[in-house]
């Protein structure tokens, strides 16, 4: 409904809201653990963000992936699918560093709108629905 009142298609609506809701219990573990600030909570907090990502993601798509093939779907997914795959393997990436910075977080959190505008440029742009 709230897709339909801000005329923006509920795709849209459901990629922004659905993991915020979904993950609120690590998002809230998450901040408290990195406002101790110390060696040891901050790699935690960030694990856990990290974890619920590919986690969340891993587990959608593999749902979505069987749903489509028990139940013989038409596929329609390929840009929501890249750009879970692209988020993935992002993440997968900055797991490999030992120190983590600010600018480590920025580009994790830019992740999440530049996931959108991917599905945007590929559903309009490369038309690969």
């Amino acid at each position: 409904e709230l897709g339909n009142r801000i005329h923006v298609p509920p795709f849209y609506v459901a990629f922004v809201l659905a993991p915020i809701a979904s993950n609120e219990s690590e998002l809230i573990a998450s901040i408290n653990y990195a406002a101790k600030k110390t060696k040891k909570t901050i790699p935690i907090s960030l694990s856990a963000l990290e974890g619920a990502a590919s986690m969340n993601n891993t587990f959608c798509l593999g749902v979505f992936l069987a749903l489509i093939f028990f139940k013989n779907l038409i596929w329609e997914f390929t840009a929501e699918t890249v750009s879970i795959i692209f988020v993935e393997l992002a993440l997968f990436l900055f797991t490999f560093k030992k120190t983590h910075t600010g600018l480590d977080a920025i580009l994790i959190v830019c992740l999440y709108p530049l996931s959108l505008v991917l599905v945007w440029v590929l559903e309009n742009v490369a038309d690969l629905n």
